[in-house]
């Protein structure tokens, strides 16, 4: 079999789109796909969501990529690309979520900053019984930090760590988390787009083998109800025209030491709190996750080396200094998220907002925040649609789309409840 081209991109729903292509497209290239993906939900129901056109005759976008770009996939014969999407005129398509990551990016460069992301992710392995129920995957032994066979059994970690080294991918750490089988993949930090392109492919290819295991590795907020959630921590970072680390003010991190660029990055994303949520944890499932005294991001706080927190500043200095912001789960997009979380971060640097006291509280007894995220899908949404500075900057017409799947999303789940909701996402996420 001749090598062939799997084309794709990341969608609203933070589904991965594709196509397979001939060998002749490995090279610079395009193609085309309806832009009415954009108005499609999970349950394929075909919606006339702003900017998809589904009632304007369903039109083409067209997907670009570069040579450059394109890489081995953990497929024989098979090279993957992910590109940007345009309009059928040439404009970059204002619904596409690495185009919006990309406009956060060079606006944080017009300050002669260049971000840098690492990002955090949880995941659930599930396994179906003998009735085709899933059920948790029975790793008997696991626990947090957990390790070998006893935290998986099946060793499809391996696998993934091993195809992992082969593509290219820079894992810094694969390990068993709190709630058996529950598993953290983090990657090492890298130029936003850079890294959330790993991100992505990184989180498609972890599927795709645990799917030969008979693992479905689900990265939905909560597919377990009683045991904890899985998030997607953004940890950031700024390299300035020196090289050096923009957040850095010395050798030691933490509260103690931060600079008035940590300080405007914490301000930012803690004046957007709640507009965040309804573009980060995208789903009726992630405010399952999202509670009081949950380690989840769901109040309006910050601290140091402090888990119960959204926001927190390391306490390491120089070049790792960072901020790692702990609300995003895996159903949301991860180009979007970065996006949005870059972009609050620069309006707190750029408008100046006040930056409230360093949370004191555990978290779980007491905490000095008193406002924290919607209960619910429904009021997140609500809270994103008034949030039109933060829209405005992640991109007015991506937001609109978004807020009118959501509330479509809200109705289809309104009745749905454990297994039920569980099962409306998790072949997605």
């Amino acid at each position: 079999m001749k090598t062939r081209l799997r084309a794709m991109f990341c969608d609203h729903l933070s589904i991965m789109r594709g196509k397979y292509l001939p060998n002749s497209k490995i090279g610079d290239g395009d193609t085309r796909f309806c832009r009415s993906v954009f108005g499609t939900h999970y349950d394929r129901d075909l919606l006339d969501a702003p900017g998809s056109l589904v009632k304007q005759g369903m039109p083409d976008m067209e997907l670009r990529w570069q040579h450059d770009d394109i890489r081995d996939s953990w497929h024989a014969s098979t090279k993957v690309v992910l590109g940007d999407l345009f309009d059928v005129e040439g404009v970059p398509l204002s619904l596409c979520p690495r185009g919006a990551l990309k406009r956060a990016v060079s606006a944080w460069k017009a300050r002669g900053l260049t971000p840098k992301v690492g990002i955090e992710l949880e995941a659930y392995a599930l396994q179906a019984d003998d009735r085709g129920r899933l059920m948790p995957y029975d790793a008997p032994g696991g626990v947090v930090y957990g390790t070998g066979p006893f935290a998986d059994p099946l060793r499809f970690n391996d696998r993934i760590w091993a195809m992992a080294d082969e593509m290219g991918f820079s894992l810094d750490m694969i390990t068993a988390e709190f709630d058996s089988p529950q598993f953290e993949y983090t990657l090492t930090f890298d130029d936003a787009v850079k890294a959330v392109d790993d991100i992505v492919l990184f989180r498609l290819m972890a599927r795709e083998i645990a799917l030969e295991y008979g693992i479905v590795l689900t990265f939905m907020p909560k597919p377990v109800a009683e045991a904890g959630g899985s998030g997607m921590h953004i940890n950031f970072s700024f390299v300035d025209e020196a090289g050096g680390n923009a957040l850095s003010s010395g050798p030691r991190g933490g509260p103690e030491h931060m600079n008035d660029l940590a300080r405007g990055c914490l301000a930012g994303v803690l004046q957007h709190h709640k507009g965040l949520a309804g573009l980060i944890a995208p789903t009726a499932n992630s405010y399952m996750r999202l509670q009081p005294g949950s380690l989840s991001g769901y109040w309006q706080n910050w601290g140091g080396d402090h888990r119960n927190v959204t926001t927190r500043i390391s306490s390491e200095g120089g070049a790792k200094a960072r901020l790692e912001h702990r609300m995003a789960d895996a159903s949301s997009n991860p180009y979007t998220s970065v996006a949005a979380v870059l972009q609050a971060s620069l309006l707190g640097v750029e408008k100046g907002y006040e930056l409230p006291p360093m949370e004191t509280g555990d978290g779980f007894d007491r905490t000095d925040a008193r406002e924290g995220t919607a209960i619910d899908l429904k009021g997140a949404v609500n809270d994103l649609e008034r949030d039109t500075v933060l829209a405005e900057a992640v991109g007015a017409e991506l937001v609109a789309n978004h807020v009118f799947m959501k509330r479509k999303e809200v109705r289809k789940t309104r009745d749905l409840e454990g297994d039920g909701m569980r099962d409306f996402y998790v072949h997605f996420v």
